[in-house]
């Protein structure tokens, strides 16, 4: 009986029904999707650097695992020393980077060095580069930006020739032969950072060990423990923001529901009134208000889910350098969120509706 109640009331409002729906919707939406781009640049990222096969990466001198990604200051030789001093070292590949807009970086790299350290790579179009003003883009960069093999991307304040379109996941998505990058931005003879391949993975702590004893002011880390210390300071410095976004759409949900079940309420007063005098409890009619925000907030968040996917679909068409990660994690945590923030919302309404005196009610007009 008190279903059948439940969904006549939703049914007898469906604007005011709908609005609500909306707006837990969209509270949810808003939390995937803010959270999403955080983790999916942040999974994209480390998923680009463990695809170069390395297990050691040594950054330039000052820097820490966020920043120093415009500068060079490792010497060059450092690729030669290295392998020669430690048997255990397969190869080492310095390369130049460049942060560009849209949170994209241009890598210089010795495209051959680069390939073989890798495992290879898959050309979607064109070949390597072959000449100093040749580059190579990722297939999501070519998308995005709308250039094949053959025609002229501008870079540092140059024109290349685009060579090839590459499988994207790759370390970057911009790739320029070394020693060009070196020349145009006077780096000549300098890394801003080197991975080396070891020829067992188990020797990694004793080769950074070391590694950092010979390079004391540059900062050697095991591949994995730099992405997750990377992991951990992207998340620190995104949390606030992200805490922000949040408490943003959980205090929208609550007001818009709160809203919603006051003045649903003041329209049914006589028919609280009368249930009342049908001798309804205070505890049933508190029932049936929050059974019904209930139903909002599982229609609601459903329909923010798919929203978060149909938007996701829609950024992978329009702005495809901007992954979005939706986790199992965050649709609990969302859906959570949205359902604590609609019954706090609905818990005045719902006392008020209960302590009504059923003579008043069924005298109110």
């Amino acid at each position: 009986m008190i279903n059948r109640l439940v969904v006549s009331n939703l049914r007898h409002r469906p604007i005011r029904t709908g609005l609500s729906i909306l707006a837990v919707a969209m509270e949810v939406a808003m939390m995937l999707l803010i959270v999403g781009v955080a983790e999916g640049l942040l999974e994209d990222s480390h998923g680009r650097t463990r695809s170069v096969g390395a297990d050691i990466l040594i950054r330039p001198s000052g820097s820490d695992v966020a920043t120093g990604l415009g500068n060079a200051d490792i010497p060059e030789a450092i690729t030669t020393f290295l392998p020669e001093r430690y048997g255990e070292i397969e190869m080492a590949l310095g390369t130049t980077l460049m942060p560009q807009e849209e949170m994209q970086t241009i890598t210089g790299v010795d495209w051959g060095s680069f390939v073989r350290m890798c495992g290879g790579i898959h050309y979607f179009s064109g070949g390597p580069p072959q000449g100093p003003y040749d580059v190579v883009v990722d297939e999501i960069y070519s998308r995005y930006k709308k250039v094949e093999a053959g025609d002229t991307l501008k870079l540092l304040n140059q024109d290349f020739h685009v060579a090839g379109v590459v499988e994207t996941g790759k370390m970057s998505r911009i790739f320029i032969p070394i020693k060009t990058m070196q020349e145009l931005l006077g780096w000549e003879g300098k890394f801003s950072q080197v991975f080396i391949k070891l020829r067992n993975r188990e020797d990694t702590p004793r080769i950074v060990k070391e590694i950092s004893g010979l390079l004391p002011a540059n900062p050697v880390y095991d591949i994995e423990e730099f992405l997750s210390l990377a992991a951990a300071d992207v998340r620190e410095v995104s949390s606030q923001f992200t805490d922000a976004i949040v408490g943003i759409a959980v205090v929208i949900g609550f007001l818009v529901v709160l809203l919603s079940m006051y003045t649903s309420i003041l329209e049914r007063t006589r028919e609280i009134g009368i249930l009342k005098s049908l001798g309804a409890t205070n505890g049933f009619i508190v029932t049936i208000l929050l059974r019904e925000v209930i139903v909002l907030c599982v229609v609601g968040i459903a329909l923010g889910v798919v929203l978060s996917y149909v938007v996701r679909e829609g950024v992978k068409i329009g702005f495809p350098l901007f992954p979005i990660l939706i986790s199992g994690d965050w649709i609990a945590w969302s859906a959570l969120l949205a359902v604590l923030g609609a019954l706090v919302g609905a818990l005045y309404p719902a006392i008020r509706a209960a302590r009504q005196d059923p003579i008043d009610a069924l005298t109110y007009d």
